[in-house]
């Protein structure tokens, strides 16, 4: 068997207020290609499909179209999506009855039966053969928000586990999904755990991703894959890793989500199955539709030679085509006429300024600077520096930890919103 797995597309990613519909829908193109080209029995989507939980019309409209054209394409190939702690899992859902018929299996929430286990049954998904055998199973995990799954009662046990921590309740679920798909399996299947989450030890990008959950532990360890699952598909890190063993991978982001991803190796991964055991794994590297470009940190007059280096527009192609830019210049004293320099010096170029970074001296550094982006500096760095600013010191870390859970509150809330807004509409 041929699979392919790949994670965190971030569809509808508003990339410093500018669409990236070009980029997304070059991708996609592309997968459906190499799909076809290897002959591909699988697809798996380790989560973050959308950007955000209310992804906008023409993203969800790229994301369906893909799903019909690789059907097409691949009438045989099995696609497996699950949600991550970008998406809404209600949304991701809600056409899965119609997806069905296209052999595509959307998993946005783990349910529960009355025993206070997880119902099981729907998350294992069986991935068959060019013979129509089925050679694998697919453990279907979606993101597990902490009201989902901490604080649930189960009547088999004697005890309450109503205060479990986050962490050792998504290991519980994954415990019993593990057990339930070992009772699948027959001679010559693979178990391939697909799960969108944060693994001990992994390398976290610079600046792009969020917190899985907000404030306190939330990494798991390795080692809650046993060797009897085959391959573990992992979403969440963009940058593509193994954990410690050749079968647990993040395939990472098949574009860079922010300029700190610039140099990351961004791909897919295309997996052998030899008679139900991983024979091998072959990094596939996704084409660079758009190309990125950071210039500096440096004084200004090396930043202006080097705009005179960057492509000229005359036959550049269209502008979605151009190259995106960063410019991070150090700066002496404060430049009011910075940004009309640097434009002036750009009118001819094929690029979009989406960044204009400054860096003044130590005494002003940590002082937020003219232009500076609500969006480049994030909620906990805002916090911090107004506690700062209003108290001479950095704030402790129970303040910062009750401040991580408000904005998890938030997000959950936003989530929990989303799906009532769903569900009403159908």
């Amino acid at each position: 068997m041929r699979i392919i797995h790949t994670a965190d597309w971030h569809l509808g990613q508003s990339f410093h207020g500018q669409e990236r519909h070009e980029e997304h829908k070059a991708f996609l193109d592309w997968l459906i290609q190499v799909a076809e080209d290897h002959a591909a029995d699988a697809l798996l989507v380790a989560g973050d499909v959308f950007d955000v939980v209310n992804p906008s019309l023409r993203a969800q409209e790229m994301l369906y179209d893909f799903i019909v054209e690789l059907h097409q394409r691949c009438p045989a190939l099995t696609l497996v999506l699950i949600a991550g702690n970008h998406d809404s899992g209600s949304r991701i859902e809600l056409p899965a009855p119609l997806m069905r018929h296209l052999r595509t299996y959307a998993l946005g929430r783990v349910e529960f039966i009355d025993d206070g286990h997880i119902d099981s049954e729907r998350l294992l998904v069986p991935l068959t053969d060019a013979r129509g055998e089925v050679g694998a199973w697919c453990l279907a995990l979606p993101f597990l928000r902490p009201a989902e799954i901490t604080g649930r009662r189960r009547t088999s046990d004697h005890h309450s586990d109503r205060h479990d921590d986050y962490v050792s309740s998504v290991e519980r679920v994954h415990r019993e999904l593990i057990e339930a798909a070992r009772h699948k399996r027959t001679d010559g299947q693979a178990l391939i755990a697909m799960s969108h989450a944060h693994l001990r030890g992994a390398a976290v990008s610079e600046a792009s991703e969020r917190p899985i959950v907000i404030g306190g532990e939330e990494s798991l360890s390795a080692s809650l894959f046993p060797d009897d699952i085959d391959y573990v598909a992992l979403g969440h890190l963009h940058r593509a890793q193994r954990v410690g063993e050749e079968r647990i991978r993040y395939s990472g982001s098949p574009l860079p989500l922010d300029f700190s991803e610039v140099d990351y190796p961004h791909q897919v991964l295309l997996l052998s199955l030899d008679n139900g055991t991983l024979a091998k794994v072959e990094p596939l590297a996704v084409p660079r539709a758009v190309t990125m470009r950071r210039l500096g940190p440096a004084p200004l007059d090396e930043l202006l030679q080097a705009i005179d280096d960057l492509p000229e527009r005359q036959g550049s192609g269209p502008t979605e085509r151009w190259d995106w830019l960063e410019i991070n210049v150090r700066l002496e004293a404060p430049m009011p006429e910075l940004r009309s320099r640097v434009e002036q010096a750009l009118a001819t170029k094929a690029v979009r300024l989406l960044r204009l970074k400054r860096e003044l001296p130590s005494s002003t550094e940590q002082a937020p600077q003219r232009g500076e982006r609500l969006e480049d500096i994030g909620p906990r760095e805002l916090f911090t520096r107004t506690w700062r600013e209003a108290w001479g010191e950095e704030p402790e870390q129970d303040v910062l930890a009750d401040f991580d859970g408000l904005c998890q509150q938030v997000q959950d809330d936003d989530a929990s919103e989303s799906a009532s807004r769903q569900g009403a509409s159908t």
